[in-house]
């Protein structure tokens, strides 16, 4: 892996990792959409081509964002899961959530707001340890799963 960052400037930087058009596309399918082999990604309605795909999850596993496994009963097939440094980016992902609901909303009225946007707005906190909980209890029982087929 070759970090090559255009400037010292933290956003600048964050942005050389996470600021393409599929990394956050990607995470989101994890942390929300229980996605996590490469055909749950390539299936779903984001289109995202199957070599920009590869790069993308190389990327995010080579920054620690992801880890990659081979499931026991199938050494060709990989599950992705969040790393702590993934779940870190829960806040990120609900603001932007949010900001989208309040700024993009009118530009794009078909948009799929979660009903329960309003609590997360109102307990921010509570909503990111929510989540990343949730996650951590998904993460072990598909791997436990995975590991018992």
């Amino acid at each position: 892996m070759k970090n090559t960052f255009r400037c010292k400037c933290p956003i600048t930087s964050a942005l050389d990792i996470l600021g393409d058009k599929w990394s956050l596309v990607v995470i989101k399918q994890m942390l929300f959409e229980g996605k996590s082999m490469f055909k749950d990604f390539t299936d779903s309605p984001e289109a995202i081509a199957t070599n920009i795909l590869s790069a993308r999850l190389k990327t995010l596993e080579d920054f620690g964002i992801i880890d990659k496994q081979k499931l026991p009963t199938n050494r060709k097939t990989n599950i992705y899961t969040l790393t702590a440094k993934g779940l870190s980016l829960v806040p990120v992902l609900v603001e932007f959530t949010l900001w989208s609901k309040n700024h993009v909303q009118d530009f794009n009225p078909d948009m799929n707001l979660d009903e329960k946007l309003e609590w997360v707005e109102k307990n921010k906190e509570a909503a990111f340890k929510q989540i990343a909980e949730n996650y951590k209890e998904y993460k072990q029982s598909l791997l436990k799963v995975k590991k018992d087929e």
